[in-house]
């Protein structure tokens, strides 16, 4: 008969890691939380000051296209920009290894014995890369300026993922104004709806960070709720010199 006791010692099951999408996670939790963030904000400002509901509309998809295409724009050319900068310093460390490759070596050990290689074994492995000049400049280029190939980021994929989730962000404080009556009933569902999606956001956020769910979820509404008091009372003050 089996024993039913279950087995205290069983193996550890694998977790792999995030893979190819994680270096956009910046780009997807950055866009749509700004867009949810953002607009929001944005629409508790206008209704603080008292618009009606068409005015608080147009402005509601204003900011809405305006902060996508920004925020498109915006990771497009940094990403650009970055990949740029990362393929200026790979040349120059390949003319680096060709004219100086001793002193390409000496800093290759360095960054083994920081990273608490045995001293005993850095002969072995500094010669190890001394052998390819493509190993070596694919050492030197992700330790020394942290360029790694499979960790670059598309400008395209980084333009795209921020701009269309900001929108879709943007869309809890949009949608309710399209049909809404007055601009109270309005605001009462785009704070509901983006409540609801801060909080999906700070959860869905640790399945990579894999920290608390609750917490990351909380963090992300606390955020949000101060900055939506702040812009509400602002936008009352100007509404009230204007």
């Amino acid at each position: 008969m089996a024993d039913p006791t279950p087995d205290k010692h069983e193996a550890p099951v694998y977790e792999p890691h995030v893979g190819i999408s994680r270096q956009y996670w910046r780009d997807i939790i950055l866009g749509v939380n700004d867009g949810l963030v953002s607009v929001f904000l944005l629409v508790a400002g206008v209704v603080g000051g008292g618009l009606d509901t068409a005015g608080i509309l147009l402005t509601a998809l204003a900011g809405s296209v305006a902060g996508a295409i920004s925020m498109a724009a915006g990771e497009y050319l940094a990403t650009k920009s970055q990949d740029e900068v990362f393929d200026s310093e790979i040349e120059l460390e390949r003319s680096h290894i060709a004219e100086f490759r001793d002193r390409e070596l000496d800093q290759l050990r360095g960054f083994f014995a920081e990273m608490g290689v045995a001293e005993d074994d850095l002969d072995g492995v500094v010669a190890a890369f001394d052998r390819s000049d493509a190993a070596l400049l694919n050492a030197m280029a992700a330790l020394e300026f942290g360029a790694v190939e499979s960790e670059r980021r598309s400008p395209y994929m980084a333009m795209a993922a921020s701009g269309l989730l900001f929108l879709a962000g943007s869309a809890t404080s949009v949608v309710p104004f399209l049909l809404a009556d007055t601009p109270g009933q309005g605001f009462l569902w785009s704070a509901i709806l983006t409540a609801i999606g801060l909080f999906i956001v700070g959860v869905v956020k640790t399945r990579v960070t894999r920290t608390n769910p609750i917490v990351a979820g909380m963090e992300n509404l606390v955020i949000a709720g101060i900055g939506g008091v702040v812009a509400w009372y602002i936008g009352v003050l100007v509404g009230a010199g204007v």
